[in-house]
C-alpha cells in the first residue's frame, strides 16, 4: 500500500487519522484563565491571568510542535506558536 499525502499528514503511528484530540492540561488552563480574564478585566489579577494564559498556550503549541502525533498537529502547533508570539509583540508595540 502506497502512502498518500493524507496518510503522511493526518495519520498517527497507529494508522488512525487524528485531527482533534481531547484537551490536555495546558489547553484546559488556557481556557479557564481566558474565561476568568473576561471577569477580571483590570488590576493585578488580570495581569497574572494574562501571563498564565499566554504561558499555557505557548506550552501547548510548543508540545504540539515537537511531540504532535502527525504533521498536521505539528503544523497546528507551529501556527499557534507564531500567533501567540506575534500577538504578544503587537500588544507590546501598541
Amino acid at each position: 500500500m502506497e502512502n498518500t499525502f493524507v496518510d503522511k499528514v493526518f495519520r498517527d503511528s497507529n494508522g488512525e487519522i487524528v485531527i482533534a484530540q481531547p484537551p490536555n492540561l495546558p489547553i484546559i488552563v488556557w481556557g479557564v484563565t481566558s474565561l476568568l480574564k473576561l471577569v477580571f478585566t483590570s488590576g493585578e489579577v488580570s495581569t497574572v491571568l494574562d501571563a498564565v494564559a499566554f504561558g499555557s498556550l505557548f506550552t501547548w503549541a510548543w508540545e504540539e510542535l515537537f511531540q504532535g502525533v502527525n504533521y498536521f498537529r505539528r503544523a497546528l502547533g507551529f501556527v499557534v506558536l507564531l500567533g501567540v508570539i506575534a500577538s504578544r509583540i503587537l500588544v507590546v508595540t501598541l
